[in-house]
């Protein structure tokens, strides 16, 4: 697995909001790239293709890329022995209602947790 990166998802938030939307798109790009990291594929699917279809099918792309988000974080998380948390049922949900900066900050605590994870499994490698 390739290195991630944590990221302070309050600095992600408030730069979303301060720029209207902009950074979002950037930290979903990442987000895209984090998850293809940690599905062992870094090529598994376009970020840019994910944006580019989300904004095309008014969103509905983007719920079925964070149901498939969700699915491989919870799988991540089981094989880091934590239990799942049901992230594809919340990602969908908040992402029907709009909430999409939430399920942002929520995958990336999650990747957070993960790169935390692999950054000590370094350390104590070493």
């Amino acid at each position: 697995m390739n290195s991630l990166e944590s990221k302070n998802i309050v600095t992600c938030v408030i730069l979303s909001i301060v720029t209207c939307g902009i950074y979002g798109i950037y930290w979903l790009y990442c987000l895209i790239n984090d998850i293809n990291t940690i599905s062992g594929d870094p090529d598994a699917m376009s970020p840019v293709l994910v944006i580019v279809l989300s904004f095309v099918t008014c969103g509905i792309y983007f719920i079925y890329w964070a149901y498939k988000a969700g699915t491989l974080l919870d799988q991540k998380s089981i094989e880091a022995g934590r239990a799942a948390e049901s992230r594809p049922v919340l990602y969908v949900v908040l992402s029907i209602f709009g909430l999409a900066i939430v399920t942002y900050a929520l995958m990336q605590d999650s990747i957070n947790k993960l790169a935390d994870s692999q950054n000590n499994i370094n350390k104590t490698t070493f």
